[in-house]
């Protein structure tokens, strides 16, 4: 039987900007002094390996026996979007590595010192309670602009011993966001350095690659995560839409698609607000949606009970291809309940707005996203209206106009829950 051999870490070379990172702490740099670094710009520009990489170093070089902490938005996306790689780079450089899942812990042993990090999730208010308490030497956040201020300022406060610094990376939001107001816009009251990064300043991206990402954005997510522009979400949310790309008709589905695909039904439920159903087949490349029940009461001027609703959903799917899942507003519990009842498997959706969005833009731009050009009506006139509320932006809070929005959240919703991420970025 063939010996499986370990992974390896493929050191490239280093842009000029990362190589600032790996070293602004060190005694040399006119930095050193510095109490954080804030690395904000593009996707895939590279500063997330070698920020990550730079902190353990200096963790390393700086302390021994000291606690430090790391922070993603959860500790699952922190372990596959940091943890994964990084312990292939320290593996690589003599370092060794000891992760506890049970505490969420990473211990790294060097031939000088051993120190342990904390990893973690820094997801909604909640998560400041998470971290209170515990003294640290230093802290790193990943994507800080996706986590709440209540648990930033709370692990920023842990970091109380002599010689600590803080480490940022995000990529942008809106102007007001509070991590640009509180920090960036104040970086010298910070004593902070702050270093802007776009794709080309990642020297392992391919000009391929790069067209690739260029292609995929539009709008403000374009000046976002290509340009790395803190910039006001404004006006239609998916404009990267295609009429003629993001449709399609009878004629475009292959013989026997039903066999071939997964079914799931994906609801936004409503009493006073329309109660709407998506029929969405997923081929393992394109997500079809193939018809969708909308049913406004105020329009129709009869209110329907949880019963009539289930009936009304036996009658939508039919005997035949029952869904894997149905993607459920997790608020909406009685209704659960009743379609429990009747045999369906439900499943909570996810219902993170922004990261929903921004996930379902890309599936748009990325043509994944196809909508049946007659039997979806509601859906298509609510995309074309489906707009950001330009007030609560100004705010610093990103979340759609509430009005005619019910098709776009149960769309956002079934991409939110049932689509990996790591499918979309592969897309």
């Amino acid at each position: 039987m063939a010996k499986l051999l370990k992974p390896t870490f493929r050191w490239k070379p280093f842009s000029r900007k990362q190589l600032q990172v790996l070293t602004w702490w060190m005694p040399e740099s006119p930095h050193h002094d510095k109490d954080a670094i804030i690395c904000d710009g593009s996707v895939r520009a590279g500063k997330t390996a070698s920020m990550s990489f730079s902190y353990i170093v200096w963790a390393m070089e700086t302390f021994n026996g000291q606690q430090l902490g790391m922070s993603g938005k959860t500790i699952g996306s922190l372990r596959r979007n940091v943890i994964i790689p990084l312990k292939l780079m320290l593996v690589s450089r003599g370092y060794k590595v000891f992760e506890s899942r049970s505490e969420n812990t990473m211990t790294v042993t060097s031939s000088k010192a051993i120190n342990t990090f904390y990893l973690f999730g820094g997801r909604d208010e909640r998560s400041q309670d998470l971290i209170q308490g515990v003294t640290l030497a230093g802290m790193f956040f990943d994507e800080v602009a996706l986590m709440p201020q209540s648990f930033v300022n709370q692990a920023t406060a842990r970091c109380s011993v002599d010689d600590s610094k803080i480490w940022f990376n995000c990529n942008p939001a809106g102007p007001f966001h509070w991590f640009k107001l509180e920090w960036l816009d104040q970086i010298i009251k910070k004593h902070a350095l702050h270093i802007h990064f776009t794709m080309d300043d990642n020297p392992s991206l391919s000009e391929r690659v790069k067209a690739r990402y260029r292609r995929d954005y539009s709008g403000v997510f374009y000046k976002r995560f290509v340009l790395g522009l803190w910039v006001l979400a404004d006006g239609i949310i998916y404009d990267m839409w295609d009429d003629d790309e993001n449709t399609f008709d009878d004629d475009d589905l292959v013989p026997g698609f039903k066999h071939l695909a997964r079914r799931y039904i994906a609801i936004d439920y409503g009493t006073s607000n329309p109660m709407v159903y998506l029929d969405i087949w997923d081929d393992g490349d394109v997500c079809w949606i193939l018809h969708e029940y909308y049913y406004d009461s105020r329009a129709k001027g009869i209110q329907k009970d949880d019963s009539q609703y289930a009936g009304d959903f036996e009658t939508f799917v039919g005997i035949e291809h029952p869904p894997i899942f149905t993607v459920l507003d997790p608020s909406a519990a009685s209704f659960k309940v009743a379609l429990r009842n009747r045999g369906y498997r439900v499943k909570d959706a996810d219902n993170e707005v922004e990261d929903g969005i921004r996930m379902m833009a890309t599936m748009i731009a990325k043509r994944k996203i196809r909508v049946h050009r007659t039997n979806c009506p509601n859906f298509l006139k609510e995309r074309a209206s489906y707009v950001w509320d330009k007030k609560a932006g100004e705010r610093g809070i990103e979340k759609p106009v509430k009005q005619l929005d019910h098709a776009m959240d149960g769309g956002r919703y079934f991409v939110k829950t049932i689509i990996k991420p790591r499918r979309i970025a592969a897309a």
